[in-house]
């Protein structure tokens, strides 16, 4: 099911307004943007509301703000994934970031994949609050006792740390101090290289995703709707093989209606 999911697939042009609204019913949330759901809280939410119990809802963090706390709850979301034997890659640097496109297209693909799991009829005994609860007081509890652990066995080790650290600092420093100025810079220039390369190809793809969208809107007007013209570049938009092309089926059934008409004209001759 979830590799059938082409970008030119119906659950990709259905609006964020009706994407908020879905969450926010089935999970009874208040979202009112694209960009709250960047944590990938919610998105693991909506597999264990398809999925009640596969989702270990005591790692999600929904109080998760830095781009650490957010990357862990996409490991458990794409954890999920492997267990159910979903083909599904997360991009995960590109939705912490909290771009609404990149996030609004995780959640439409989300939605399809949920609505198609039972026909997308509501587990009545699943209560969202109750479970987000839950999860949040056994992280808490598991949190605490972790903590308590470490302090009470690192007691004994904190003085003999310090003077280690001290010696080795001090040994390293100086001549550590020019290397890791120089690569520094180095990745500086690196990073801001790549995120340039990456803005760039992002554009391009808006930009294409855009004409696709404008000829789709083409072909679905009345008036041409069922040419064979319109009906040929639908099937090249809406084939769901990644890895064969539309292109000789298009042309086929395009070869057959003109011949089709041919024939018919020349009877009519």
């Amino acid at each position: 099911m979830a590799s059938s999911i082409g970008i030119m697939d119906s659950a990709y042009f259905v609006g964020r307004n009706e994407i908020l609204s879905w969450i926010n019913e089935r999970l009874r949330l208040n979202l009112s943007r694209i960009e709250e759901a960047a944590s990938g809280a919610v998105q693991c939410q909506l597999m264990d509301m398809t999925y009640p119990g596969v989702v270990p809802m005591h790692k999600v963090n929904f109080d998760a703000k830095t781009e650490y706390d957010m990357i862990q709850n996409y490991k458990v979301l794409q954890e999920v994934f492997n267990k159910l034997k979903i083909e599904k890659h997360i991009e995960v640097t590109r939705l912490v970031k909290g771009r609404p496109l990149d996030n609004l297209e995780l959640l439409q693909w989300l939605k399809r994949y949920c609505d198609s799991v039972n026909g997308g009829i509501i587990n009545e005994c699943y209560n969202p609050v109750e479970r987000r609860d839950r999860g949040g007081r056994d992280r808490n509890h598991r949190s605490s006792k972790t903590n308590m652990t470490n302090n009470t066995g690192s007691g004994n080790t904190v003085s003999s740390n310090r003077t280690s650290g001290a010696k080795q600092f001090r040994s390293s420093g100086a001549a550590g101090g020019v290397n890791s100025s120089a690569e520094i810079q180095a990745l500086s220039k690196e990073i801001t290289e790549l995120k340039l390369a990456n803005d760039v190809l992002e554009k391009e793809r808006d930009f294409y995703f855009g004409k696709l969208r404008d000829i789709e809107i083409l072909c679905q007007t009345p008036e041409v709707e069922d040419t064979p013209a319109s009906i040929a570049i639908k099937k090249i938009l809406y084939a769901d093989d990644p890895d064969e092309s539309a292109l000789d089926e298009a042309q086929s059934f395009l070869d057959q209606t003109i011949n089709a008409a041919k024939a018919e004209a020349e009877i009519e001759d």
